[in-house]
């Protein structure tokens, strides 16, 4: 891993900000800033205002758009929570801001930009899906003269590195780009995609956003464990994206010489639900040996997704060719609840009949024992688990993550 000697300061990302964003490049335009949801570490407040305060005087409308994806949508206190607004702000300085949720299930809050054609998508993805994708995005684009991201950049397992346009798809987008790009990462699975920058999920994602009809621009930027900033990138969606990918690839890899036998894999608070906790299994995947065990451990984590949970519990958690060789009994679930389910449970075989896992996943989770038996992963009581006998033992094979889900850590002799 190459550390990044320092990072900025508030008042160096403030001046940070006031040098490289041009009120003018604003002046008597509409502007909806696009932000994650607050499954992502980012000190949201501090770049929510300096952003405000650079452009407010200027634009004739500044709103804010959660990119929810298909996350479970926050109220009203919960955004200004996230965006760092006091109580007593809402109602003076951010009066005339409106704070909207993504709405990806309600198809009269969609508008539809055109297709990617089967000869597109056959191209993009090598052959792996040949289909005709409608491209549907939140309708609130059309009020809007420029589309601003403000978001951070991690390795991740559907795309091979988030931000960028990826706030448009899926953050902002329908379901049916949403399921295909997805169900396409599952195919090319998490070991083989994630930390990768190029891949062909992130060239669907860019040929999409090519469609969207408003100027876009973005401010991306890559946290430190603690919340603070390595550095920040502005321009285009693409470069903004390319420059802080980079560097994401820098300080968010973690090099390591052997295999371990056994993960303890600590979600942070922020992962409510085992649809974002899935990261402490994604971004350890790798460095857990063949027959080895990664537990999530989760003690406040009490539901598998209030959006996906009951057909997740349906169809369990599953290895890819699970679902490939037995598509006829599975082809009418969303290709983006596949794909979870298979980044959850990791690389495996699925010949006549049996499913092999590579690894064993197990929950250590407010989740009881019969529902991961019944989703076909693991259980231990978190009550039973001493995080702190799990530290210093990486000589034994055994690893300690205390905050999982956005540093990944891969092989040295994976390293190329």
């Amino acid at each position: 891993m190459t550390e990044q000697s320092s990072t900025l300061s508030n008042a160096e990302v403030r001046d940070w900000i006031a040098r490289r964003i041009d009120p003018v490049d604003f002046q008597g335009r509409r502007v909806l800033l696009i932000v994650p949801d607050a499954t992502r570490t980012a000190p949201l407040p501090l770049l929510f205002d300096a952003v405000y305060q650079q452009v407010r005087t200027v634009v004739r409308q500044f709103d804010v758009l959660v990119a929810l994806g298909t996350h479970p949508p926050m109220n009203e206190l919960q955004i200004c929570r996230l965006l760092g607004i006091e109580e007593h702000e809402r109602d003076a300085l951010f009066a005339q801001v409106g704070l909207y949720n993504h709405e990806w299930d309600r198809p009269e809050r969609l508008t539809r930009l055109g297709v990617l054609s089967r000869d597109e998508t056959a191209e993009i993805s090598g052959g792996l899906l040949a289909e005709e994708v409608p491209v549907t995005i939140n309708s609130r684009i059309h009020d809007y003269d420029v589309l601003l991201v403000l978001g951070p950049v991690f390795p991740h397992e559907v795309v091979g590195f988030s931000g960028g346009n990826k706030y448009f798809f899926p953050g902002i987008a329908g379901a049916e780009i949403l399921n295909f790009f997805h169900w396409l990462g599952a195919l090319i699975t998490n070991a083989g995609i994630i930390g990768v920058k190029d891949t062909p999920v992130r060239r669907v994602v860019d040929r999409a956003a090519a469609l969207i009809p408003v100027e876009r621009r973005c401010l991306a930027f890559v946290v430190a464990p603690r919340g603070d900033l390595y550095d920040l990138f502005y321009g285009t969606p693409e470069e903004a994206w390319h420059g802080a990918a980079d560097l994401s690839r820098q300080v968010h890899i973690a090099w390591v010489p052997r295999p371990f036998h056994q993960v303890l894999s600590c979600a942070p608070p922020m992962y409510d639900e085992l649809w974002v906790a899935g990261k402490c299994m994604y971004k350890l995947e790798p460095v857990v040996a063949d027959g080895g065990e990664l537990i999530i451990y989760a003690p406040h984590l009490k539901e598998i997704s209030l959006t996906h949970g009951r057909l997740i519990e349906q169809i369990g958690y599953h290895v890819r060719d699970y679902f490939t060789k037995q598509w006829g009994r599975f082809s009418n679930v969303p290709r983006g609840v596949l794909a979870h389910s298979t980044h959850v449970r990791g690389h495996g075989t699925f010949e006549n009949g049996i499913e092999h896992g590579r690894i064993q996943v197990t929950l250590a989770t407010g989740i009881s024992q019969a529902v991961c038996e019944r989703i076909n992963l693991g259980y231990r009581d978190p009550a039973s688990i001493d995080v702190e006998s799990f530290a210093q033992r990486e000589h034994e094979g055994v690893l300690l993550v205390r905050k999982a889900g956005e540093m990944l850590y891969r092989l040295q002799r994976d390293l190329t």
